[in-house]
Formats: C-alpha cells, structure tokens, sequence
C-alpha cells in the first residue's frame, strides 16, 4: 500500500507552482496524496521565508505538524521552500522535529527524498545552486477550476535594498519561450481558460535569454492558444515598460485590463534608498501614459511605509500620488528590516510610525476603492464562476478587475452555471468589498 503525502504549500503564487510540481513527482512515483493529517504518513511543508509574518506562519505549521509525528500520526516531516534556502544552518536545531530540509534548488529530488526519510532516522539535507536553469516539470494543478498560474521566469536581479529574495531564489533566470508554450498549451487542453503570468519581475522576460526584453513576444503566442480567455500579468515593475508592451497588452483582447506593478513609493530619495531604478516623475508619467493607451485599465500596486529616511514630506508626497492617481487595487507594507539585505544595515526604524503611516494609506486606498466599486453599479460585466457560496446561496467569480486571492469577489446569482462557466452579469450593490449582481 502506498504511503500517503500531505503537502502544504505557503506564500506566493510562484512557490505553490513549485508545490505543484512536487506532487506531479510524487503522483507519478505511486505516492498517495491526502488533506487529512491523520491519514498521512510524509508531511511536507513548503515554506515562505520572505518577510516576518511569512516565517511566523512557516513555522507554526511545521509545530503543527511535529506534533502529528509525536503523537505517532506521522512518520516524516520534510520542509522546503524559501525558509529553508534561508536558514539551512539553524532549522534542525531550532526545529528538531524536522527530518529532511530541501532548498529551492532542489525541488525535483522530492521523491526520493521521501524515500531516503522513510528508511532512515539520520537528518537529510540537500542543497543545490539557487541559480541552476529551471527545471521543466510537470504539475498537479491544484487552483481552479478554470484558472491556473504559470511561471515565467526565477529569481531576480534588481537587489532593492529591503528584499531578501534573490539571496534566496537566485539570479533572475527566463524559462525557454517553447517551454512555456507546451504548458501552456497543455493547460488549456486541461479546462484553464484563465493563465496568469508571474515571476518576480514578468517585465524583465527574456533578458537573460535572448539579450532582449520579451515579455511582449511571450504574450502574442499565448493570446495565440485556443481556449485559453483571459491572461492575466504579475508583477511588471516600471523601470522596463516598452511601447511594443503597452501596445500589445491594449491591443490583445485575452489581455486583461489588469496590471499589477509595484512601485513601492514615489518619492526620488526613498527610492533611491531603497534602490529601485526610475524615478517618482518616471512613475507618473507611465501611469498616465499607461491610463491613455488602456482606457478602463484597473491598476494594483504594491507600497512600503515607513523605510528610515521617510519624513512627514516624503509620506505626503505617496499619499497626494494615491488621491491623484487613484490606483484602483494596492497593498501596503510598514517596512521592517529583513536581516541579509542593505537596508538591515540602515538605521532603526520607527516601527510605529511605520504601522501608522500604513493604515493611514489603507484608508486613503480604501476611499479610492468605495468610488471605483460604487462607478461599476449598473455595469454589465463579464465573471468567470468559480463556485457556489453556501452561506449567501449564490454564485462567486471575478471578473478582469478580480485577481485570485488578493482581491475582493463578486457574488451573483443565476441559473445552470458551472464552475468555469463565463457568465455575463449586471452589478446591482456593494457588499462592503463585495460586489453583488445578477446573470443576465
């Protein structure tokens, strides 16, 4: 009888394709898997390492699941991921209940780490160059049932001075065009109707590859697939935006009207602080050239308050750009200090302050989304069903102006819809967040 996994995959979108991967390894090697604690007898934890709250969150589960193996519920705990890549030297010290630690190099030997746990009490440790290629592997798709993400790219080159990851996932490294083709062809012959596009940094494609950006290149052959809708695009950074880009993502209707660029701040001396390449007037100017060329386009970004260095003028000069440019969809970070990186080196911040300033900006950003929110009354729009909520017996979706996990849904009722199914509807109210409407 085949031994059951438990996998639980944290953090970003990129880590859980990794997790994907994991467990098309693991299926294919005769490997059951299963959600259920009790049932399995391999648990592995694939690990974010990014920012406190995400080594928090590691941790807890892998006491969680240490004490399923000292009740006798498990045999093995295996942990992977961006945690540990980051502290390979300390985990089994700090966290004995671990019997195997993979780093982010070494994804594709998870099957027969699994094997080498099982028969043998000795700690296993492996650990790879977080620089190698990308490995081409096959993935169990476990987002859905019609959306799916797809990588690009690893790794990352631009060294902003607060961020650890390219000390944990290496240099910025372009997965083959014809690679990504394949899967994602395979993807849409398997119902994915949505791709969503990520890497650390989707706008940099290519590079590394063929000496030339590409990111505009990649999209003309995907829009190219039949069945797949809707392609959807994380994280452009500002400093790499082309015309050829803009041009092809206005153009493309499978594009959606959805950009996600982090910017971080506007202000010229916290971005040069924080080492990010462009200036606040650069950052202005691609917006606006950005809302020209798209017209209805949604924006998200992502910001961090409170980076030492950051005055009363510098934090007015980020709110009054959030009034002006009135960014549909952003994310906000008090800043803390990530031990490895420059800005550890700074001096202390105010972590008060830094908290302060951040819900200060949520309520800026959360007026600016009551009048994008209340502009969609009486729209007609396009959702893609993702399910039925039981509680308020009606439908749930996005729409083009919805990303998975990180924005709000829209509720709505209708008849014979399936999960997958696009459906046209008629936004009626606002449910704090929530957009409800009917089918059409």
């Amino acid at each position: 009888m085949a031994e059951k996994i438990c996998l639980v995959s944290l953090g970003c979108a990129k880590n859980l394709i990794n997790s994907e991967q994991m467990l098309s390894l693991l299926v294919d090697a005769g490997y059951e898997i299963t959600d259920d604690y009790d049932e399995a007898d391999v648990g592995i934890i694939n690990t974010c390492g990014f920012i406190d709250s995400a080594k928090m969150e590691a941790i807890e589960n892998i006491i969680k699941l240490g004490q399923y193996k000292q009740e006798g519920k498990l045999k093995k705990l295996i942990v992977t991921g961006c945690l540990a890549q980051r502290y390979k030297d300390e985990l089994f010290t700090e966290l004995p209940e671990i019997d195997a630690v993979l780093g982010v190099g070494n994804y594709e030997e998870i099957v027969q780490t699994v094997k080498d746990a099982l028969a043998t009490d000795k700690k296993i440790s492996k650990y790879g160059s977080i620089d190698n290629p990308i490995e081409e592997t096959g993935r169990l798709v476990s987002t859905g049932p019609a959306w799916a993400y797809i990588k690009i790219a690893d790794g990352c080159d631009n060294r902003c001075a607060y961020c650890i990851i390219p000390y944990l996932r290496g240099r910025f490294r372009s997965r083959p065009m014809e690679n990504i083709i394949e899967e994602a062809k395979a993807l849409a012959e398997s119902g994915v109707k949505e791709l969503i596009v990520v890497a650390q940094d989707i706008t940099r494609y290519g590079i590394d590859l063929y000496k030339k950006l590409s990111l505009a290149d990649l999209l003309k052959e995907l829009c190219k697939i039949d069945g797949i809708q809707w392609i959807r695009l994380h994280y452009l950074y500002p400093d790499e935006f082309t015309d050829e880009l803009i041009d092809v993502i206005a153009n493309e209707d499978k594009i959606v009207k959805y950009l996600d660029i982090p910017i971080q701040h506007i202000n010229n001396v916290i971005l040069k602080r924080m080492n990010r390449r462009g200036t606040g007037d650069e950052i202005r100017e691609l917006f606006a050239e950005i809302r020209r060329r798209i017209p209805g386009v949604v924006l998200r970004t992502s910001l961090i308050s409170g980076l030492p260095g950051e005055g009363e003028a510098e934090f007015e000069e980020l709110c009054e750009f959030l009034r002006e440019a009135k960014i549909e969809r952003a994310g906000v970070f008090p800043y803390s200090p990530e031990e490895g990186t420059p800005a550890e080196r700074m001096e202390r911040p105010d972590t008060e302050t830094a908290n302060e300033r951040a819900e200060m900006i949520m309520e800026i950003q959360a007026g600016i989304m009551d009048q994008f929110n209340q502009s969609r009354m009486g729209a007609e729009e396009t959702v893609l069903c993702e399910g039925f909520d039981e509680e308020y017996q009606c439908y749930t979706g996005r729409s083009f102006a919805e990303s998975p996990d990180i924005d709000g849904r829209i509720l709505f009722t209708g008849e014979n819809i399936e999960p997958g199914d696009f459906v046209k509807i008629k936004i009626t109210e606002d449910w704090d967040g929530d957009l409800y409407g009917e089918q059409i």
